[in-house]
C-alpha cells in the first residue's frame, strides 16, 4: 500500500523549484513585479487603482487611488453619505451599468434587487438545510452551482442572460449566506433556527441585518456601516485572484454558475478573503499575550515576536498590513476606519476602547516592518484589517466574514464577466515554461 505521508516528500522533492530560475527567465511569481505591480493581462472600464495619485508622470499624491468607473471612490461614498443614503445598490447599478443612475433609475433598480430576493421552492430546505456546513464559502458554492440546475437558460451566455442571472445573483446571495449559517448554527451546533424573509423595500446591509438577528431590529450606524464595508469590498480591478478567476472561467465559454462558483472558490483562500479572521484572531492573541493594551512598547514587542515567528501562527505575518497595489495607504481603509469610529463610539466605552488598539497596532505595524524587513514599497493597513472588527461589533459570527466580502464582491465579478463577454473572444491561456530535464522512458522490469 502506497505511503501517502512518503509520497508527498516525493511530490515536494520532484516540483520544486529553485528561486533563482524565476529570476534567470524574468518569470514573475504571482504575476507580479517586486514591487507588486501585476502583470498587465487585458483592458476595463470597471475599475481603476493606483498606488499613488498621478498627474502624468508627475506625482501629486503619494497616497492610493481607487475609482469605481472613474469616478473617485471618496467622491462616490461621500455622495451617498452625505444625502444619509445606503449605497450598495447605487454604486452596483454604477458598476453593472457605466453611469450613476437617476432618481427613477435608482428607484427602480432597487425595486429589481427586492423582488429578485427570493430563492425557488424548497430550496432552503432541500439545498440549504440538507447538509449544512461549518465552511459557509463551500455552502454559497454548492448553492450557486445547483440554482443553475433551476434555471432552463443555464448555458445561454447573451449579455441579456448573463445579466439577468447576475441580478439574481447579487439579490439573492445574502439569503445564500445567512441561512447557510443559521443552518449550521441549529443542526452542527444545536442552537435555535430563524429563516427570516427580509422586507423587499429593505436594502442589502438591512436585509443582511433583518435576516441575521432574530428581533431583526438594527440602528441606522449600523446598517451605515455594513453598507459601507459592501461599497468598499464591491470591486477592486481585474486583477484581483477571484475578479481574475472570474475573467478566466468566462473566457472558456462556460455559464455563470459555474464562473461564481470558481470565483467563490478563489475567494475562499485565507490568503484573499479570509485575511479579515486572521486579523480578528491575531488581535485575540495580542491582548491576551500583552497585560496592558496601553503601553505601546508592550503591543511593540508582540509585533515584533510575530515578525520573529514566535508569536500567533508563527508565519512571520502582521495580517491586515500591506497590499500588493497601495503602498502609502489603502483609500478603502482610510474611508472604512471613519465610520468604524463612529459604530466603536455607538457601541460603548469598551468597543471605543478596542478601536483605539487598533490604530495603535495601525500605527505601530508598518514602523516595525520597515525597520525589520526588506520592503520594495511603503506598508498601510488595508480594509481587511478594521472589516473583521466592524463584523464583530456587528455580532456576525467568523463563519460570515467572508460570505460578506463574496455578497460585496458578486457585483464586481458580475461587471467584470459582462465586460469579457462583450470583448474578447479568446480563451485566456499563459504560458508555463518547463525546466526539467529531458529523460529517456525505461521499461518497466528496469526501473
Amino acid at each position: 500500500m502506497l505511503d501517502l505521508n512518503q509520497m508527498a516528500d516525493v511530490c515536494r522533492k520532484e516540483d520544486y523549484l529553485e528561486a533563482s530560475l524565476y529570476r534567470k527567465h524574468n518569470v514573475k511569481k504571482g504575476l507580479r513585479d517586486l514591487d507588486g505591480k501585476g502583470v498587465l493581462a487585458g483592458l476595463t472600464n470597471i475599475s481603476t487603482i493606483h498606488p499613488q495619485i498621478m498627474d502624468g508622470d508627475k506625482v501629486i499624491s503619494k497616497y492610493g487611488e481607487l475609482r469605481y468607473r472613474g469616478i473617485d471612490i471618496n467622491e462616490l461614498v461621500n455622495g451617498f453619505v452625505s444625502e444619509e443614503r445606503l449605497g450598495f445598490e447605487e454604486v452596483s447599478y454604477l458598476l453593472l451599468f457605466g453611469s450613476l443612475p437617476t432618481q427613477d433609475e435608482l428607484a427602480e433598480f432597487r425595486t429589481l434587487i427586492g423582488k429578485r430576493r427570493t430563492l425557488p421552492t424548497n430550496f432552503v430546505r432541500d439545498v440549504i438545510m440538507k447538509a449544512p456546513s461549518h465552511n459557509i464559502m463551500n455552502m454559497m458554492a454548492r448553492s450557486v452551482l445547483t440554482l443553475g440546475c433551476y434555471d432552463d437558460k443555464t448555458d445561454d451566455i447573451s449579455i441579456e442572460n448573463v445579466l439577468d442571472q447576475s441580478l439574481s445573483l447579487i439579490a439573492t446571495f445574502p439569503m445564500i449566506a445567512v441561512y447557510s449559517y443559521h443552518a449550521y448554527n441549529h443542526y452542527t451546533k444545536g442552537d435555535s433556527m430563524y429563516i427570516h424573509r427580509p422586507d423587499e423595500n429593505l436594502s442589502t446591509a438591512e436585509a443582511i441585518l433583518t435576516m441575521l438577528r432574530p428581533d431583526k431590529k438594527y440602528t441606522f450606524q449600523e446598517a451605515q456601516t455594513l453598507d459601507m464595508a459592501l461599497v468598499l469590498h464591491m470591486e477592486h480591478g481585474g486583477g484581483n485572484n477571484s475578479t481574475f478567476t472570474t475573467r478566466v472561467v468566462t473566457s472558456s465559454g462556460t455559464d455563470t454558475y459555474s464562473t461564481i462558483a470558481a470565483a467563490l472558490g478563489s475567494l475562499k483562500g485565507p490568503k484573499h478573503g479570509g485575511a479579515n479572521i486572521k486579523v480578528t484572531q491575531m488581535m485575540e492573541d495580542l491582548k491576551a499575550n500583552v497585560s496592558d493594551c496601553e503601553d505601546e512598547n508592550e503591543i511593540r514587542d508582540y509585533l515584533e515576536k510575530i515578525l520573529n515567528k514566535e508569536a500567533f501562527d508563527k508565519q512571520g505575518l502582521i495580517y491586515g498590513m500591506g497590499h500588493a497595489i497601495y503602498a502609502e495607504s489603502d483609500p478603502r481603509a482610510e474611508i472604512f476606519k471613519r465610520y468604524v469610529e463612529k459604530l466603536a463610539t455607538e457601541k460603548g466605552s469598551e468597543a471605543s476602547a478596542e478601536f483605539n488598539l487598533y490604530r495603535k497596532v495601525e500605527r505601530l505595524a508598518p514602523e516595525i516592518i520597515s525597520e525589520r524587513r526588506k520592503v520594495y514599497k511603503g506598508v498601510s493597513a488595508n480594509i481587511d484589517f478594521f472589516s473583521g472588527f466592524v463584523y464583530h461589533m456587528l455580532d456576525l459570527p467568523q463563519e460570515l466574514y467572508t460570505p460578506m466580502f463574496a455578497i460585496a464582491r458578486i457585483v464586481g465579478w458580475s461587471a467584470h464577466r459582462i465586460e469579457e463577454l462583450i470583448n474578447v473572444q479568446k480563451i485566456i491561456r499563459p504560458a508555463y515554461m518547463e525546466v526539467s530535464e529531458d529523460r529517456n522512458y525505461q521499461e518497466l522490469t528496469e526501473r
